[in-house]
């Protein structure tokens, strides 16, 4: 699969490099595998498969004619920062999780605190890797667009104060390795793509329903992310042009009313504890649980609000492929999880409306963990890419 990152990754000119990249690529192949797919002689395969071997980097399981990426070459950790915690986890050199741990954050502590929070937290995980285990690369995923090349996080609007915060410096600083820094819903595509329902398909948008709502773009296997970062940032999309003149604010339209932000505000309106469409042990103004599960007692009030906010995400949905003209729409995030068939049925019904041939509209294989995929992979991605410039 081609590299998602929107930098250009570095190029493999020698042969001992384009060796290396084919099986970090293949997970696992063979000599004359190798040998044809890169057009060159099986003797001179086999050494570069011996300095690889030398090196640590390729193995050679069970003495077969088989390699492979030698699994514990490099360590890479993925981070999924949200509005309310932090998840990290632990891979080995192919990408496989070793270990996870989930954190609860305090937003309006600042971003100093945080990121102090986020250098134990991955210290924590490494305390737990073999004796002369390294550490190669580290990804994280933000609650926010993010300045191409440089790493800044422009604005986390659910994180209070993290405006222009230059956190790949700060974790480059620290641990003294590659950091790619990526916005949520980008690295949730990546995830998709790599291990989802969007697995080699070239052309899709994934869309994440959460407390927000925002959009990764995959265009020809590439991420696209635009002129400042903020491609897929749906939250600002108005689907009611009679109201463009009104200010909505941080929120934005589109997220007034999709997003689980949305959903609440609606139910509360809507809907009265006395018929059953509140339950008290509702925990945040801003939780959409109690919508859902208005709904699943039958509720028509809250089926109303529902239908009324995927209609809207179906417009939403026809005017993406309408610009875009998608492989696959995949849809992601607490809010598709609430009551998926009644979300897929509704906005398929508005596409087909609008659109006379639409894209399959699929739910996310990953759910909640597309973007902690999404942020191994990206840190594989650059851990290898690291090495690859090494090599000569």
């Amino acid at each position: 699969m081609k590299s998602p990152f929107r930098s250009d990754e570095s190029k493999p000119r020698s042969s001992l490099q384009r060796v290396f990249r084919e099986v970090a690529r293949s997970g696992e192949t063979s000599p004359p595998e190798l040998a044809r797919l890169l057009g060159l002689e099986l003797s001179t395969v086999n050494a570069k498969l011996r300095m690889l071997v030398q090196k640590g980097m390729v193995q050679s399981p069970g003495g077969r004619e088989r390699v492979t990426m030698n699994a514990s070459f490099g360590y890479v950790v993925g981070i999924d920062l949200g509005g309310s915690h932090i998840h990290y986890a632990l891979a080995d050199f192919r990408g496989e999780t070793l270990c996870e741990s989930d954190e609860k954050i305090r937003p309006e502590a600042g971003p100093a605190k945080l990121i102090r929070q986020t250098h134990t937290g991955i210290r924590t995980l490494l305390a737990g890797l073999p004796r002369h285990g390294r550490l190669r690369a580290v990804a994280i995923g933000v609650p926010s667009p993010v300045t191409p090349k440089l790493g800044v996080v422009t604005w986390a609007n659910n994180l209070p104060g993290w405006r222009d915060v230059h956190l790949k410096g700060e974790l480059e600083r620290e641990f003294r390795v590659p950091i790619f820094l990526e916005n949520d819903a980008n690295m949730a595509a990546i995830g998709e793509h790599w291990r989802g329902v969007a697995r080699d398909v070239g052309n899709f948008v994934f869309i994440a329903l959460g407390t927000g709502i925002g959009a990764g773009v995959f265009i020809d296997g590439k991420l696209y992310v635009g002129r400042t970062g903020a491609a897929g940032e749906l939250y600002r999309m108005n689907v009611e042009w009679p109201r463009w003149n009104e200010d909505f604010g941080d929120t934005g339209h589109f997220e007034s009313y999709v997003s689980g932000l949305g959903i609440a505000a609606e139910g509360h309106k809507s809907l009265s504890r006395e018929a059953g469409g509140r339950p008290s042990g509702l925990r945040e103004e801003r939780d959409a649980y109690f919508v859902f599960e208005a709904l699943r007692q039958g509720n028509a009030r809250a089926r109303e609000v529902l239908e009324r906010i995927f209609t809207l995400l179906g417009v939403g949905v026809a005017n993406i492929v309408a610009v875009l003209d998608p492989d696959l729409i995949v849809f992601g995030g607490g809010v598709s999880k609430g009551a998926p068939d009644l979300m897929l049925a509704t906005v398929e019904k508005v596409v087909r409306r609008i659109q006379p041939d639409p894209p399959p509209l699929k739910l996310s294989a990953l759910q909640d963990r597309a973007q902690t995929c999404g942020a191994i992979f990206s840190a594989l991605g650059l851990a290898q890419d690291s090495v690859v410039r090494q090599l000569r």
